[in-house]
């Protein structure tokens, strides 16, 4: 067990693990990438929601354990170790995960969930929490088992069953992992520090931002062995802009508060799982479609012809991507500080009503509005930024 005497750091070996869902999300923005030749764009856009869902859920868990459990210890080490050995390989199956690669997902999603509990279960010291993590190995065994037999499922039985399984995994949190016999786990019962946990998932926030700078990098490296037009310029400024604005708004305010905050709550595993198991996703999400957004528009702008429904699918993503984002960002702030962010909730008001004017709108432009939304909600916290000491519960309701 950790100790709790101070504030937890978040260990090297955690961020070893964390390595892994770079690659993780780097396939997930390529499986969306794949939705311009697919050309059924409602799906692709479904089965990577799915997918990134999946892959969420295996890490958020595993950080709620190792809130708990010390990496430094060698056990608690190896099995991190294990489990990115184990998320590597699934990463690597995601692009073919509906098609020939759909066992390995599974059967990976099955070892991970249960494994780990497993492990859990018979190392932690303390009985209340031994106790939860039972009803939640009996939660995961019922998961992982969908999961793996989805994976060996094809077509439309492999997506309903994976629905199936990471729905059992989103239920039993917010029902307190209740199990006959073992009764129902309370979020006073999830006794986390709350900075470390806020701390791991701003790094995944960054994961996702840095997945769209290497796409940036790499479309602008391809893009310099010849002559750079324009369109490929603008679009690479316009990527550029959205990413600092991306980060700009999680980081330059709300992320540091958040987990002032949750570090004092009375009660942090309900803001553990509501404000960060659950909702950070959705921001995650929509940075990694805006990725995806970012390489479609530049091959949009480049002198070739593009592919038959490339234009209709990077319109989706350029909108999508931010409005997702804000979305997230809105819901985060509302359960921690309970007030609306009209300015994020306007924003993306704003996006879906262009989606409206998206097929008379140049590709660039579109783009251009999209990161103009996240920018105009970064100044807006800039304009309304409350004066120095007042306390985080204390903002105004605007921000």
């Amino acid at each position: 067990m950790r100790e709790r005497a101070g504030p937890q750091r978040v260990t090297n070996v955690e961020l070893f693990f964390d390595l892994v869902f770079v690659f993780a999300v780097t396939q997930l923005s390529h499986f969306l990438l794949s939705g311009t030749s697919a050309g059924d764009h409602e799906r692709t856009a479904f089965r990577a929601a799915l997918l990134l869902t999946m892959v969420w859920l295996v890490w958020a868990y595993t950080t709620w354990v190792t809130n708990w459990l010390d990496p430094d210890r060698i056990a608690v080490r190896l099995l991190l170790l294990m489990l990115a050995i184990i998320s590597l390989v699934s990463s690597a199956a995601l692009p073919t995960a509906f098609a020939r690669s759909g066992w390995i997902v599974g059967a990976a999603y099955l070892v991970m969930q249960v494994g780990r509990s497993a492990f859990t279960v018979l190392v932690i010291g303390d009985p209340v929490l031994r106790r939860n993590f039972q009803r939640i190995l009996a939660w995961c065994a019922v998961s992982g088992l969908l999961a793996l037999a989805g994976g060996l499922a094809d077509g439309n039985a492999r997506v309903a069953l994976w629905v199936a399984a990471v729905a059992v995994d989103l239920t039993g949190g917010a029902v307190g992992f209740y199990t006959p016999g073992l009764g129902r786990s309370s979020t006073a019962d999830w006794t986390i520090e709350g900075g470390h946990f806020a701390e791991r998932c701003q790094g995944f926030i960054l994961i996702a931002i840095g997945e769209s700078i290497v796409v940036i990098g790499a479309t602008l490296a391809a893009r310099l062995g010849g002559s750079l037009t324009g369109a490929e310029i603008a679009a690479f400024l316009i990527a550029v802009a959205g990413s600092i604005a991306f980060w700009w708004v999680y980081f330059d305010r709300a992320a540091g508060d958040a987990a002032e905050i949750i570090a004092a709550s009375a009660d942090p595993g309900r803001l553990g799982r509501s404000a960060y198991h659950l909702i950070h996703p959705i921001m995650v999400a929509g940075i990694i479609v805006a990725a995806a957004a970012d390489a479609a528009t530049a091959d949009l702008a480049a002198p070739a012809p593009a592919a038959p429904g490339a234009r209709t699918w990077a319109a989706w993503l350029i909108l999508g991507g931010p409005a997702l984002f804000l979305i997230g960002h809105a819901a985060f702030k509302a359960v921690i500080w309970r007030r609306i962010s009209w300015p994020r909730v306007g924003a993306a008001a704003v996006l879906g009503l262009l989606g409206l004017l998206a097929p008379h709108v140049p590709t660039l432009a579109l783009a251009a509005c999209g990161a103009a939304a996240v920018v105009a909600v970064a100044v807006a916290d800039q304009t309304w930024r409350p004066a120095s000491g007042q306390p985080a519960s204390e903002q105004p309701a605007s921000e």
